[in-house]
């Protein structure tokens, strides 16, 4: 299925390629990466402050001060040719160039090719981060400031050097009032940014925190230039963030903007004089000469269009789609070629989500009796060819997955907060089994069927005060349940279609409602929405991303990723103790508390999750090394690290 919240690259940079719960406002492979670094990366245990070209966040680093290139890449890929391909979001448009604004839509990838950060990241090790734009980076004894070197031949597309001014207007934009409120809360616990040198800037920190250092080398790095307007015959001042809409921006990665037919596609054109293609962090990547993004108005005009040879590559996120449409005779013949591409990546979440902001989800066992109303392994078996399994939990596939009874670890962490639960959440929480999503008729040995959950439902609404009444499900204020799903493919229809009818059975009343994106993108920054399908992409280290995704502080900020609306003191107690852990231990023992409350609190019927990505290409068109990177998105793999076969090449570029 498409997903709301866009990619995040595995154990990729911000500058290489998203999900944590991001908004679909900013490019996918932006998000992704700049979450694995700002969510996935944490210093090393203290230490003396010492120059390093890199930051493990436990264990060894794998490559060494002087490593000629990454492990899954080819440092002789042909450099030359184009690539044509579409988003992996829900993008229906674009009207801006300004990727970390809330208003507006920018283009795919603009991030990731446009701009840079200070530190860069493997996609064969999820918690170590190398220099890019810094060449090394030293943290101080106490852990409150970090300083960052930059490379001496660091520039921007103008020519000019990245310089330390540039990283602290950076900063300055970025936690400004004009800028996406995502940026406020991921760079909250950065006091601020001092220029010592011409090359050299000190993030210093409000608190010590581990992951603080990597969260500062994940922010992106544009140019104190970009958006400068003339204010007379000699002066010029820059413009508010917020007022930068359609200037080119001055950005130092491998891509420029090249030809575009605004709103609709965009080409990037390759930087032949990019500063970094000789740098090991970068040696055999970004080699198509153009990269272009094709933007259609839904799967099924897109897929048509990819059959048609309008475009190149594609993911397939629909399993009847994958079974029975990537077929034909140019899959036959061999001129079209489709692949599960297998990863190391950790399991993703998907699922509806609920408004808790909506006086009828506020009570938990509406919520639950919502998520008993879905018949999973019924849509696997009629709708997804059995392609999927269930989604467990928010953290699921991935060692901070809680399971059964809370082991010694978890309860060491959420007995302190015991006081801050009702005695219910505390019996729950504490002493039970973590839910799981509930089974039907597959598995036998269970002897659970649909109508068993339907009538543990129609109990739990009943002690919430619903009762079924001249057809309608009533409160005692004679309020009607009912439910809307919000859409914008349309795709989720055959889903919300069978799960209405278990609801129906209930007295509940739903409807399923398809706008288009842009529209949709305007309600979820307001919040107007009642149940919305969502995406998560899975991380090896979840981190400052959370408070964002699960934060108080986040659930009234417009445009914010905390979509659920929730506020729970328990949860914001587990998610200051996730952002300050030391030790990798600590980081499991705390994610999984945080998982444990979650899924205690029903806030989203789970979905279902994919092991394998799905692609389909046309053949010629690209080529790759044969080692592939354990963590990775296929856009990434396809645009990064891919190149033109040297036949479609010109002789005398070649």
């Amino acid at each position: 299925m498409r997903y709301l919240a866009t990619h995040r690259q595995l154990a990729a940079s911000f500058s290489l390629w998203v999900g944590p719960w991001v908004s679909p406002r900013f490019s996918p492979r932006f998000w992704a990466c700049w979450l694995a670094l700002a969510g996935l990366l944490v210093l090393q245990p203290l230490k003396p402050a010492q120059a390093a070209h890199a930051y493990a966040q436990f264990g060894d680093i794998k490559y060494p001060a002087d490593f000629s290139h990454w492990a899954y890449v080819n440092p002789k890929a042909s450099k030359g040719g184009d690539i044509t391909l579409v988003p992996p979001s829900r993008l229906s448009n674009f009207d801006k160039y300004n990727p970390f604004t809330l208003k507006g839509s920018a283009p795919p990838a603009l991030s990731t090719l446009v701009f840079e950060s200070l530190l860069t990241s493997s996609l064969d090790e999820p918690t170590t981060a190398y220099g890019l734009l810094a060449q090394d980076v030293a943290v101080a004894p106490d852990m409150l400031s970090a300083t960052f070197t930059l490379h001496p031949k660091a520039r921007f597309h103008n020519g000019d050097a990245v310089l330390a001014l540039d990283v602290k207007h950076s900063f300055d934009q970025l936690t400004s009032q004009q800028a996406a409120p995502q940026f406020r809360t991921i760079f909250g616990d950065i006091k601020g940014v001092t220029v010592l040198a011409e090359h050299v800037v000190r993030f210093d920190f409000k608190r010590v925190n581990a992951e603080l250092p990597l969260i500062a080398g994940s922010m992106p790095v544009f140019s104190h230039k970009w958006g400068r307007e003339a204010s007379g015959p000699w002066v010029d001042k820059p413009k508010p963030l917020d007022k930068i809409v359609t200037d080119t921006p001055l950005g130092s990665g491998p891509y420029r903007i090249g030809k575009v037919n605004f709103g609709k596609d965009i080409t990037y054109e390759r930087d032949t004089s990019y500063w970094a293609q000789d740098l090991n962090v970068r040696r055999g990547m970004y080699n198509y000469d153009r990269i272009t993004y094709k933007i259609y108005k839904d799967s099924t005009a897109q897929l048509e269009a990819f059959k048609a040879g309008e475009f190149d590559y594609i993911q397939a996120f629909i399993a009847r789609e994958w079974a029975r449409a990537y077929t034909g005779r140019d899959f036959d013949r061999g001129i079209l070629v489709k692949k599960e591409l297998t990863h190391g990546n950790a399991g993703d979440f998907q699922g509806f989500l609920f408004n808790l902001r909506l006086k009828k989800f506020q009570d938990v066992r509406v919520r639950e009796a919502i998520g008993l109303s879905m018949d999973y392994e019924w849509m696997n078996r009629q709708l997804f060819y059995n392609a999927y399994t269930r989604v467990r939990g928010y953290f699921g596939g991935s060692d901070f997955e809680a399971k059964g009874l809370p082991s010694p670890q978890e309860l060491k962490v959420l007995e302190p907060l015991r006081a801050r639960m009702s005695p219910a959440m505390a019996l729950q929480v504490l002493e039970q089994p973590v839910p799981l999503p509930p089974l039907t008729s597959l598995d036998p040995a269970s002897g659970q069927t649909l109508r068993d959950n339907l009538r543990k439902a129609k109990q739990l609404l009943a002690d919430a005060g619903w009762t079924y009444r001249d057809g309608e499900l009533q409160n005692a204020l004679g309020e009607v349940l009912s439910l809307e799903f919000l859409d914008n493919s349309g795709s989720m229809g055959r889903v919300v279609t069978p799960f209405a009818k278990n609801l129906a059975k209930l007295g509940i009343k739903v409807n399923y409602k398809v706008v288009d994106f842009a529209i949709l993108q305007k309600r979820l920054d307001v919040f107007d929405f009642e149940i919305i399908s969502n995406r998560i992409v899975g991380s090896e280290a979840p981190g400052t991303e959370l408070l964002d995704r699960f934060g108080s502080a986040a659930a009234d900020t417009e445009g914010s990723s905390n979509v659920l609306g929730l506020k729970d003191p328990v949860v914001d107690a587990l998610l200051q103790q996730v952002v300050s852990a030391r030790t990798r231990p600590e980081l499991v023992a705390r994610v999984m508390a945080l998982d444990r409350v979650l899924r205690h609190g029903h806030y989203s019927v789970p979905h279902w999750t994919s092991s394998v990505h799905r692609v389909a290409w046309r053949a010629g068109r690209f080529e790759y090394p044969e080692v592939m990177p354990k963590y990775y998105q296929p856009e990434f793999w396809v645009t990064a690290i891919g190149w033109a076969p040297a036949a479609t090449l010109d002789p005398l570029k070649k």
